[in-house]
């Protein structure tokens, strides 16, 4: 993390695509995205390119919804 500082993600933080529970944020040069882990997958490609960090949460799932969230997401 280069002169990044971030928090945790909470329950709070919303996809910016959907609204639901954001498990990854993408800090840009000016600004950031969060991303529920289905629409993080579907743009990671692109934010890959342009992100300076990206703070990826997303094994919490397994913790927070057991096995079967993989399925859903």
């Amino acid at each position: 993390m280069t002169g990044t500082m971030t928090h945790p993600l909470t329950a709070a933080d919303r996809c910016d695509r959907c609204g639901a529970q954001a498990y990854v944020r993408v800090v840009l040069a000016v600004g950031e995205l969060l991303f529920c882990a289905h629409h993080a997958r579907e743009h990671a490609p692109k934010f890959a390119e342009l992100a300076t960090h990206v703070q990826d949460e997303t094994d919490r799932l397994l913790a927070e919804h057991g096995a079967g969230a993989g399925a859903a997401i």
